[in-house]
Order: structure tokens, then sequence, then C-alpha cells
């Protein structure tokens, strides 16, 4: 009997502490993925915040609305008007000088191209000032997924940073051109609502 009695609770200790270390496992199987969950809700480590920016106006960043002429339109400019420097943020040799001269056949003024200053940017900037608001949009109307992103310069120089996901820019017939009508960014803010602006890049200044 007391070896029947033994057999018994040792049965029920090992039944036991299978059913405690099951318990325990699927515990921390939640908790961890609750914290996982977390991480992605708050974007923590950049977590997610990719794809959830792809589906914003203007990749997630807050633009400026176009300027309206005296006619109450916002309308794209001259691209002679349009001073750039193209600034290569990737690890492709030569890739500024190639879309800089594409820009100078599309009769933009290009004031310079260079390296920018890391060579892991995701996706092209267009950095631009107050003072060149319905410039960045003609600008950026040549492109097929740019950021536009307005900083503190005061001058007319517009920056662009070539980022990886660049393929090549839009299709001339698509490109609406000098005096067609500007559609804002949707969700766009008046420009003098828009403070606390990153600073510009270095650079020479354009009046």
């Amino acid at each position: 009997m007391t070896g029947i009695y033994d057999e018994r609770a040792a049965r029920k200790a090992y039944v036991r502490h299978r059913q405690t270390a099951v318990f325990t496992f699927t515990i921390m199987g939640m908790v961890i993925a609750l914290i996982i969950a977390l991480l992605f809700s708050f974007h923590v480590f950049g977590l997610s915040s990719a794809s959830t920016a792809e589906t914003l106006p203007n990749y997630g960043v807050s633009a400026a609305c176009a300027v309206p002429d005296s006619s109450g339109t916002a309308k794209y400019v001259d691209n002679s008007t349009v001073h750039v420097r193209v600034l290569n943020g990737t690890q492709h040799s030569g890739f500024a000088r190639a879309v800089g001269e594409a820009l100078t056949n599309r009769g933009f003024t290009v004031e310079n191209v260079s390296n920018y200053q890391k060579t892991d940017v995701k996706r092209t900037i267009i950095y631009y000032g107050k003072n060149t608001i319905n410039e960045a949009y003609t600008l950026n109307d040549n492109f097929t997924d740019a950021v536009m992103k307005m900083d503190d310069r005061q001058d007319k120089l517009i920056d662009v940073v070539l980022g990886a996901t660049f393929d090549n820019l839009k299709t001339k017939s698509k490109v609406l051109g000098k005096g067609a009508k500007i559609t804002d960014v949707s969700g766009c803010l008046d420009s003098s609502k828009m403070t606390n602006l990153p600073k510009a890049l270095a650079h020479d200044a354009v009046n």
C-alpha cells in the first residue's frame, strides 16, 4: 500500500508541476506579447512607425499650405525661380549629380550638388523655408515620394536630400507646371502657425 500511495503522490506532484510550468509559460507569453504590442503602439525604436507614415499625408510630416496670389489661388511657379541644392543621402556614388542634371534639364536652378552628412536616408526630403513654400510645392511635384519638411531658413534655397526609396523623377507629362493650381497637402498648416521649426542645414544663402 505504501508503494501505491507513494506512486500516486509522485504522480500528483508531477501533474501539479506540469500545470504550474504550463501556467507560468502561458503568463510569460502573454506578458511578452503585451510588451511587444505596447512597443508597436507607441512606436518605440521606430517600430511600425514607417508603415503608418506611408498612409499619412506627406508621410506624417506637417506641411505648410501653399500661398495664394492676388487672385486667391496658389499656383506652381516657373522652375527657373526655384533654387535647389541636391544632397546625396545614400551610398550610391554620383547620385546627387545625376539628379541635379535631371533637374537642370527641367529648368530648375541647381546651385550645388554634394553629399549629405548621412548615407542611410530612407525617403527623399525637401527642406524649404517660409519664403519658398510654393517653390517647394513646384519642386515636389517632380518627385513621386518625397517628404516636404519646413525648417527655419529665411532665404530662397531649397535642399533636396535624396533617400534610398528614390527611383526616378515623375514623368514630365504628369508634372503640372507653371500656372497650374497647387493642391495643398491634406491637413496643411498656415506657415505662421508652424513654430519650433528645425534648424536649417548649413548653406550659403540665396536671396
